[in-house]
This record gives structure tokens, C-alpha cells and sequence, in this order.
């Protein structure tokens, strides 16, 4: 099975909550995501199956949303919000920093798989800016040495 018997048996519970097995894709989507690490096209096939709809159909709410992905990214998603608020109290300083400490450049994850960055453009996190959020954790009010905490924090949640 491409997601745990676990996850699938929460699906099959939870989807009765909703009016139509639909309403309740984009969900699991994302715990899937959660679990496997990325939309894979088992996942696919297997929601499709599951809500009763054409994997075309799974795959057309994939792609109109930006935080459901189809390709594996590394294990913590660092997302640098680069919109305005934060932008005018640094961000785009705090992105190249990333850029520059981790190797990589937008979308891209690290050779050991440990990161991946973007470049966002709203974390909704505007009152404490500069932002970033990795994975579902936020970080405020962030400078470049504060930023090499945060990175050095989930590095060592790796060695762990």
C-alpha cells in the first residue's frame, strides 16, 4: 500500500464528516504528503480509487496548489516569505543568506536530502517580519545569525 493501512483507515472514517468524498481531496492530500513525503503517482491512483474520481481529476487540484508537491524535497521545507512587509525589513537579505548557507537556490534541496528552499510569497506572518516557515513551524522577526540558529536547530533534529 502506498500510504499506511493507519492513514487509510482515518480517510475512510473522516470522509464521512463530508457532503461528497470529494470535499475531503485536498485533506488527504495533504496528510498523504505528510506520510510519503511528496504526491507521488501511487497516491494519485489511490485517492482517485478512494474518492471516486479519475486520477486527472486528483491531479488538476495537485497543480493548482502550490504546497502539494510531485517530486521529493528534503526533510525540512524551508519557505523564505519574500512579499512586502517582510521584504522591507529584510527578507530578501535573509533568502540570499539561505541561498548562500545551504547550497541551493529556489526549489532546490540539499545533497544529503536534510533541506529544501523557497521563496514564498506570504506566510501571513506580516506583524513579525522578516518570516520563514519550515514545514508547519513559523520563525519571526529573523536576521541572518538568528536564521543559522534555526537552520543548525533542525540539523541537529537529523542527528537525533
Amino acid at each position: 500500500m502506498v500510504i499506511s493501512d493507519k492513514l487509510d483507515a482515518f480517510f475512510t472514517d473522516k470522509m464521512k464528516e463530508y457532503p461528497t468524498k470529494r470535499s475531503f481531496l485536498v485533506p488527504m492530500l495533504l496528510y498523504s504528503q505528510d506520510e510519503v513525503g511528496y504526491i507521488s503517482d501511487d497516491v494519485i491512483a489511490h485517492l482517485a480509487k478512494k474518492t471516486e474520481l479519475t486520477e486527472l481529476e486528483v491531479r488538476n487540484v495537485v497543480s493548482y496548489y502550490s504546497m502539494l508537491r510531485t517530486q521529493p524535497i528534503g526533510k525540512f521545507n524551508v519557505q523564505v516569505c519574500t512579499n512586502i512587509s517582510c521584504m522591507l525589513r529584510g527578507a530578501d537579505d535573509l533568502y540570499e543568506h539561505c541561498k548562500k548557507t545551504l547550497g541551493i537556490g529556489h526549489k532546490g534541496t540539499t545533497a544529503d536530502g536534510v533541506f529544501s528552499l523557497e521563496e514564498v510569497e506570504c506566510i501571513g506572518a506580516c506583524s513579525w517580519a522578516p518570516a520563514v516557515q519550515v514545514n508547519y513551524d513559523f520563525h519571526e522577526n529573523l536576521t541572518p545569525d538568528k536564521m543559522n540558529a534555526v537552520l543548525d536547530n533542525y540539523r541537529k533534529r537529523t542527528k537525533q
